[in-house]
């Protein structure tokens, strides 16, 4: 089976995460697709493919090669995708031969994927896109991923001429809430080294990601009937508005790329008697981010001297750190990577990540862990696609990387 033909099998899946639940994994669906993973692991010869009581799946594929004892290296994707974009009854369809014009994905809704707004498309003409009908996400992200890491367990069983060492495998819950790391079995998994394939282009290898921290804003009201309010009433709607525009309109997500971080107002809930905002905090560099945490107090401090003491709060909370600094002592990760998109026709991108991955967090748990492209786009969106060639490519890249390690020594 193609790695496309899966992405479009696991796509039916509604697997949202939820922030808003305690367990893990969020969501019962992310549970139903790790135990059919697990399941067709399983009937392809992975013996050990099984789901932890967290949800998360494990496997491995043995060593071929008599007495092996070199580097094991692993493979990770995440299997939930987000919920503030449609996400139930995905209706996904190739596109045979894209001729490079307009995708009509609703011709009734006037739905259209135009290659005006998004150019990348120009990179794909000739091939078979994966896409919707334009009314919910595909779920490429990270489902091609894992669609491309089985397909590679599936050529690897059943190619024994091809040698590899140990190679381990796991697909998590809950990444796109940024829990996905939380209950990972670093020491169970027993990779020396992994990476996980969550990216976009074919051929990207990224090391690069933001610092992360979430800001959670909380504004105490007092309401009075406006008829007599003069001199009582405290507004939590329009200290939120206040409080909004003290932050730098320059620095948002919609306004800044490549190295620059932004403050991004994620959620906001008030009424006049209280309110909360839900800020996103990112920086490549980790510094920077440190003064986006002061400016966020600062406004807070600002607002409590105009309208009184504890009438804004603010609590920060890191998430996650760049993990260049974890990937840097092992180079390997990245040249071997390199390596293997141009064995397979491809040339190498390198772009900080404007997000983070598993990776990020797992690097610091003491698994180096950079991340490669699955041949999918505009993730998050209705407008969401996927190469089935470029897909192709990226199992070939990770059967490269398995081959390399058999025998590699960093």
């Amino acid at each position: 089976m193609r790695a496309y033909e899966r992405l479009l099998k696991y796509a039916q899946y509604p697997t949202a995460s939820d922030g808003a639940s305690p367990n893990c994994p969020s969501t019962e669906e992310q549970l139903v697709l790790a135990r059919a993973l697990a399941e067709e692991m399983q009937s392809m010869g992975i013996a050990d493919a099984r789901v932890d009581e967290h949800g998360y799946v494990y496997g491995t594929i043995p060593a071929n090669i008599p007495d092996w004892q070199g580097v094991t290296i692993g493979f990770i994707a995440h299997m939930d995708v987000v919920r503030d974009v449609p996400f139930e009854n995905v209706k996904a369809r190739v596109v045979e031969k894209y001729d490079g014009g307009d995708i009509i994905l609703n011709e009734e809704l006037g739905i259209v994927l135009n290659p005006a707004e998004f150019p990348i498309l120009a990179d794909y003409v000739g091939d078979d896109l994966v896409v919707t009908d334009g009314t919910t996400l595909l779920g490429a992200d990270n489902k091609a991923g894992i669609a491309e890491i089985i397909t590679m367990a599936e050529f690897l069983l059943n190619n024994p001429d091809i040698k590899h060492g140990d190679i381990k495998i796991a697909f998590t819950p809950d990444e796109e809430i940024g829990r996905g790391a939380d209950k990972f079995d670093v020491e169970g998994f027993g990779a020396d080294f992994a990476y996980t394939v969550d990216g976009g282009a074919f051929g990207e290898v990224e090391y690069e990601t933001f610092n992360a921290a979430t800001a959670v804003v909380s504004i105490k009201g007092k309401n009075i009937h406006p008829g007599t309010a003069k001199g009582k009433m405290k507004n939590a709607n329009l200290i939120a508005a206040e409080f909004a525009a003290l932050l730098p309109s320059g620095e948002r997500p919609e306004t800044t790329s490549d190295y620059e971080g932004f403050y991004h107002l994620t959620e906001i809930e008030s009424t006049v008697e209280e309110g909360q905002l839900i800020y996103i905090l990112r920086d490549h560099d980790g510094e920077k981010l440190e003064q986006k945490k002061e400016t966020v107090l600062r406004a807070a401090e600002w607002l409590n001297a105009k309208y009184g003491a504890d009438t804004v709060r603010v609590t920060i909370t890191d998430s996650y750190r760049n993990m260049k600094e974890k990937i840097e002592p092992h180079w390997h990760l990245i040249d071997n990577a390199y390596w293997a998109v141009r064995e397979v026709g491809g040339e190498p991108i390198s772009v900080p990540v404007r997000g983070g991955t598993d990776g990020a967090r797992l690097s610091f748990m003491g698994l180096p862990c950079p991340n490669l492209g699955t041949g999918s786009h505009n993730h998050h969106s209705t407008l969401e696609f996927a190469s089935v060639q470029a897909m192709d490519k990226c199992v070939d890249v990770l059967v490269k990387l398995a081959e390399r390690y058999a025998t590699y020594t960093p």
